[in-house]
């Protein structure tokens, strides 16, 4: 019984810190929105450093659950975290061109934090529920959580900006970062109090014959984590920059663009949370696997039809703006059909990570490690994706990367995920 409550407790806390973890990195997008009016360059250099942390920070956050555990591990991230915050705090302080280079300091320490953290919750929610489907029922349970601070975290800043104007700066959204500050504090101090699993320690084992990149399936997993990523940041913020876009060459919306896309792209975060939630129920009786394949193949139709369709053809859709409040705004069908994708994509983490890491036994802390530093692609892909929308492509046609992408995902739920390596082995 004792031991029951102890892991109930672990797997709240764990849950608490997968919707820390959305909170953070879902700042950076609508902040691009403020910084991209003065440097043009800038619209995804924040969530580009948020990322390209991870590619440094993956492999030691790893070595941390190895050599100080989970909890301490936590408490770095944390208190790393919060320095972060700070940092780009003091961005809208700073006048003068300094000031763009403080906030991506403060966005590339926030991504060693997070890059912490993920290494932390994954495998501790895959362990607590025994891998296999419980294993990602527990993942997708922290992963609602995940897209509820998902959810919030655009609509805030988008209402916090409204329009972007010459004016718009970061002391606009100045509330948002202290509530963070008080959140990392405050989960500071709630880490520190509870118990927390060791499984490492327990192994009380530190040199191995083999290695995680020794599974084929791993291998293929991380690179697979790397193309999510890149799926899920880049479509939202490209709907979010096109709605934002007053142009001709986005979506035309005159007046409380920013604030518009920020909403719809909280739809978003809002049906990923949903289809977490979906999964939390199903998962048990469907396998990772089979869901995994279903959602790949939607999501590739969705964002095939959104491509193709012109943005005069338009919907209604929910949105929030300073003047009118929440109301319905007129925005093109093809942004409906990409928000859709939130059901696709809001499995995907937690079934690529569980199907890379079944079978790893001892070699998980360090295959969480290296699939975290392959979260970079979540820098480098939407960062790519940005280029090829300011090109002469355009924002609906940067959205074939995202089918490449998806491609990738569906060939390694088919093929890429079978454990071909089960005579190494891992206990």
């Amino acid at each position: 019984m004792e031991k029951k409550q102890s892991n109930m407790v672990a797997i709240v806390t764990m849950c608490f810190i997968f919707a820390m973890i959305s909170f953070v990195t879902n700042m950076a997008a609508p902040f691009g929105n403020i910084w991209g009016n003065q440097y043009p360059w800038s619209k995804m250099a924040g969530n580009l450093m948020n990322f390209a942390a991870y590619l440094f920070m993956g492999i030691p956050a790893g070595k941390m659950l190895l050599k100080i555990g989970y909890k301490n591990t936590t408490l770095v991230a944390l208190a790393t975290g919060f320095v972060g915050i700070v940092i780009q705090w003091i961005s809208s302080k700073v006048t003068g061109g300094s000031a763009i280079y403080i906030y991506l300091l403060g966005a590339f320490v926030c991504g060693f934090c997070v890059c912490m953290l993920n290494t932390v919750v994954n495998p501790m929610l895959n362990i607590l529920g025994g891998g296999g489907n419980k294993g990602n029922q527990y993942i997708q349970i922290g992963g609602t959580l995940n897209s509820l601070t998902g959810t919030l975290t655009p609509l805030l800043v988008g209402a916090l900006i409204g329009t972007v104007t010459a004016s718009t700066s970061m002391s606009d959204v100045a509330p948002l970062l202290f509530i963070a500050m008080g959140v990392f504090a405050l989960a500071f101090v709630i880490i520190s109090l509870v118990k927390i699993p060791e499984p490492a320690k327990e192994r009380n084992a530190t040199v191995y014959e083999h290695s995680a990149w020794n599974f084929r399936h791993f291998v293929l997993g991380a690179i697979a984590i790397f193309f999510y990523v890149g799926i899920e940041i880049g479509i939202p913020s490209q709907v979010n920059f096109f709605l934002a876009d007053a142009s001709s060459k986005g979506a035309g919306i005159a007046v409380n663009g920013a604030a518009i896309g920020g909403a719809i792209a909280a739809i978003y975060w809002l049906l990923m949370m949903v289809g977490r939630m979906c999964s939390t129920f199903i998962s048990g009786k469907v396998s990772t696997r089979t869901q995994m394949i279903s959602v790949c193949t939607v999501a590739i139709v969705l964002v095939l039809i959104a491509i193709f369709i012109p943005k005069t053809v338009t919907v209604n859709m929910p949105g929030y703006s300073a003047a009118d409040g929440f109301a319905m705004f007129q925005v093109p069908l093809s942004c409906l059909l990409l928000v859709l994708c939130g059901l696709c994509t809001s499995v995907m983490w937690g079934a690529i990570f569980n199907l890379a890491v079944e079978g790893l036994g001892k070699y998980t802390e360090a295959a969480s490690g290296i699939f975290m530093m392959l979260v970079v692609g979540g820098g480098i892909m939407p960062f790519i994706q940005e280029l090829i929308a300011k090109g002469p492509a355009g924002y609906m046609n940067s959205y074939w990367l995202v089918i490449a992408m998806l491609c990738y995902l569906l060939y390694y739920a088919l093929v890429g995920c079978k454990n071909v390596n089960k005579d190494i082995p891992v206990d």
